[in-house]
């Protein structure tokens, strides 16, 4: 087809027959011949070049025309050859502007200019097309154009490889499905073809005799690579590489998007990045070019992702959020952060920029928030503990990187102390209204009466059976987290709640038990603190059980969350109330905060898993809460801690809280022990100003009154409801390099891909929690959070058709055969799995 049949067939008269009436501004004369061969009984061809008034009357009379019975015109076009009017001055200037704004304009936008028709035209000669308006300032007329790849449809390569544009060609030359590879292996003729093609597309003159598929592809990769690179250099091209073949400039388009093309899809992807980490290393690259700091845009080749790497972390530290963010996002999801250590890297530097962002966000608001007690708390339940949990994501990938470059020291210094300088904006506030209000705020729910208003008025109703899950050192941001996961099974409610003070574990979880608001006292035994109920000591896990247990009798029933998941519980019909009991969180926390971090979301999986199980046995209700909260001390150093204030301090709770009596000086606050909330033998308790602990070296404390570890979460999730969890007809496929079933590192990337066995699932998410285990069933591989992975739970959401990349942390002492398997994160059923075998390099 001609250019002037195509813009004529195409372009102008789908668009006449579909307005009724058009207008085509021509100031180059380019199009009037077009114009005019429209024109038949049906379309009436206005010339307005000669005569203004006499063009105006013809389009007048053709549009009465039009609407007069009978009429056999259906459409008037106004040809004007003269620039389109764009401001409204000039439109009411122009005669002929009130039928384009009726009908419709030629040229409408920046897609109807002359190169970008004639690239439309013609797309599988773009370069040529390029060339030839390259060399015309005018534009070429219909006959160049017309004469640009004449004859040369590449019949034998379009035929063998089963594709049609020229991109489709040249991304089959490059990375040939199965198909496509065996068609070139059994058919002759088609390379003559392909040089042709590549010279015509690319200007690409290859110099391979070779005639086989294998011999120019290994030129073609290095010549496509390398283009890319070159165009997107910024500075000029080392002198050792100018003698390297590469596409003339007006090959950009196509040599960027195929190259695009073939990093994000999946069927190329491994095959790109072998080529890429060949080619650089053969010309050397990451050596000749280690002197340039810019290497523009595009990461074609493994060493460019360092530079931009680099790129992120000066934004950062400059605190130029802007410049590290569009960093960030245009490289934190690049072909090459699966290799070696780069995806921790980027992991860490995106929780680094996130919480950075947040810090700064919530300190400018903080002053319009810290008025009141209630002010500032409403603030830190909408807003701060976001910040507490992008605290806690970093710190956890920090746990799981080794900078053996040194390359992030300064970033995460950088991050912590931008929390650090927030939280003690935030404690400064709290503590002075603190000091003045007490402790817990008046008119909300605090921990006390947790148990009589959400369990035991449940138990009133016969029959009802609720279970009462307590989670040690459940902070709110995960109590958040954990709703958010909760709510894709069923109803459930969050709740902020007041721990009672001192927050710790004897206390907090003594004050979840029945009539703790009337009965809790904290008494001193020969210096010891020990929780009573009344005349019942509550200071262990049997003591307070067994206020439950006397109460209830044969209607209670108590195990560790962990047995209840795993084990087969068999309960008497009896049971109204089960207590689940959890430690995990601080426990681990308060062992080796610094490296168990990442176990958190395996306490809130099994939560979960625990309410399907508890649905599946007749439980009505669950009440979700915990004792205390808890702050992460990341920046902690030999000269963060608080002296102790003088005065006669018997219980010194956590190195965070001492409860006697004394003075209040210049780093602690003295405060009646009643006003705190705190009934017993003491009358006095000393706080820390700051959030620095009595002691030095606690990453990880409890203890004190700050926000995180003071307002806890209560979740009431309802089970008498259907299982919403259920995924439906949806099939997950697993996916390791192209079929490979040994790994050589200890992070493989795995790809992950969900489909929709029918209608009803198509627009619904699926969500999965991939887990590496042993022939004995034990977890030696969990995926790495963050970027694809939820950080909180651990488990990773897909859309039918979607595929992801997830990296897999293997434990580092374990070798051998294991399998990975896909498991929906509520039931624990396997969706897929996949048999791997460790080879890791001595």
């Amino acid at each position: 087809m001609s250019i002037a049949a195509f813009i004529r067939d195409t372009i102008l008269r789908p668009r006449l027959i579909e307005a009724g009436c058009m207008v085509v501004y021509d100031p180059d004369g380019r199009y009037q011949s077009v114009c005019a061969s429209l024109e038949d009984e049906r379309v009436r061809v206005v010339d307005a070049s000669s005569s203004s008034i006499k063009s105006r009357l013809a389009a007048i009379e053709a549009l009465q025309d039009i609407g007069r019975p009978k009429s056999t015109l259906d459409a008037v076009l106004v040809y004007v050859p003269k620039r389109r009017p764009e401001t409204d001055e000039e439109k009411q200037i122009d005669p002929f502007s009130i039928y384009a704004q009726a009908g419709a304009v030629f040229p409408r936008d920046d897609g109807d200019d002359y190169l970008s028709l004639c690239l439309r035209a013609k797309p599988d000669h773009s370069t040529e097309i390029r060339r030839v308006f390259a060399n015309s300032p005018g534009g070429p007329t219909f006959s160049v154009v017309d004469a640009v790849g004449s004859g040369a449809s590449w019949p034998q390569l379009r035929a063998a490889l089963k594709v049609e544009s020229g991109r489709e060609i040249l991304e089959a030359l490059l990375a040939p499905s199965e198909k496509q590879a065996a068609a070139l292996k059994a058919q002759d003729g088609w390379s003559e073809e392909a040089r042709e093609f590549l010279s015509a597309t690319l200007g690409m003159s290859v110099k391979t005799r070779g005639k086989t598929w294998s011999s120019i592809s290994d030129e073609l990769w290095r010549f496509v690579l390398f283009s890319e690179f070159v165009f997107d250099l910024p500075a000029d091209l080392p002198e050792q590489l100018q003698g390297v073949p590469h596409a003339v400039a007006e090959a950009k388009p196509i040599i960027e998007d195929v190259c695009e093309r073939l990093r994000t899809s999946p069927a190329s992807r491994d095959v790109y990045i072998e080529r890429a980490e060949q080619i650089e290393q053969e010309l050397s690259l990451d050596r000749i070019c280690a002197s340039i700091e810019d290497l523009g845009s595009r990461d074609t080749f493994p060493f460019e992702e360092r530079t931009f790497l680099k790129r992120a972390i000066k934004g950062l530290l400059e605190n130029d959020l802007n410049a590290a963010r569009a960093t960030i996002g245009a490289h934190g999801h690049s072909v090459w952060i699966g290799r070696g250590e780069s995806q921790a890297q980027w992991e860490l530097i995106k929780a680094s920029f996130a919480l950075i962002e947040s810090c700064d966000d919530n300190e400018r608001q903080l002053p319009d928030h810290a008025k009141s007690q209630s002010a500032l708390i409403e603030f830190y339940i909408s807003s701060l503990r976001e910040t507490d949990r992008l605290q806690r994501e970093f710190e956890q990938a920090l746990s799981d990187f080794l900078d053996h470059q040194d390359l992030l020291s300064d970033v995460v210094e950088y991050s912590r102390s931008k929390y650090r300088r927030l939280a003690e904006k935030v404690q400064t506030a709290f503590v002075k209204h603190l000091e003045a209000s007490g402790w817990p705020p008046q008119g909300r729910l605090s921990n006390l009466d947790v148990y009589d208003k959400h369990v035991a008025s449940k138990l009133k109703e016969s029959g009802r059976k609720v279970a009462y899950i307590l989670v040690d050192a459940l902070r709110y941001e995960l109590g958040v987290a954990l709703e958010k996961r909760l709510a894709d099974d069923g109803p459930v409610e969050l709740q902020a709640a007041y721990a009672q003070l001192p927050t710790i574990t004897p206390v907090g979880m003594a004050s979840l038990l029945p009539g703790a608001r009337e009965d809790l006292r904290l008494t001193d035994e020969a210096g010891k603190l020990v929780p009573r109920l009344g005349d019942a000591k509550v200071a262990n896990v049997s003591q307070r059980m067994d206020v439950l247990r006397k109460r209830l009798g044969d209607r209670f029933h108590e195990m560790t969350l962990s047995d209840f998941v795993k084990a087969k519980p068999r309960l008497s019909k009896t049971v109204d109330l089960i207590v689940l009991r959890s430690t995990e969180i601080d426990s681990q926390l308060e062992n080796n905060p610094e490296s168990t971090l990442g176990l958190i979301p395996n306490t809130l999986k099994l939560v979960r898993v625990a309410l399907h199980k508890l649905r599946e046995l007749g439980f009505h209700d669950a009440v979700i809460a915990t004792d205390h909260g808890f702050f992460l001390n990341g920046h902690a150093s030999d000269g963060d801690v608080c002296s102790k204030p003088q005065g006669n301090w018997a219980v010194n709770a956590h190195d965070r809280a001492f409860l006697g009596t004394g003075n209040a000086d210049n780093h602690s606050v003295v405060i009646d022990a009643a006003k705190l909330g705190v009934r017993g033998d003491y009358q006095q308790v000393a706080l820390p100003k700051s959030m620095a602990p009595y002691r030095a070296g606690h990453l990880y404390f409890h203890g004190g009154v700050s926000l995180p570890e003071a307002i806890v979460p209560v979740l009431v999730a309802r089970l008498d409801t259907k299982d919403l969890s259920g995924s439906g007809s949806f099939r997950v496929e697993l996916n390791y390099k192209r079929g490979a079933k040994r790994i050589t590192t200890r992070v493989p990337v795995v790809e992950v891909s969900a489909s929709s066995e029918d209608m009803f699932t198509q627009d619904k998410n699926i969500e999965v929690l991939l887990e590496a285990q042993s022939a004995q069933d034990d977890v030696v591989g969990e995926p790495r959070p963050g970027g694809d992975v939820n950080p909180a739970t651990r488990t990773i959401t897909l859309r039918p058709g979607e595929s992801k990349q997830i990296p897999i942390r293997m434990e580092p002492e374990f070798e051998g055969k294991f399998r990975l398997k896909a498991l929906d994160p509520v039931t624990m059923a396997a969706y897929a799995s996949l048999d791997l075998e460790t080879d890791y390099a001595v």
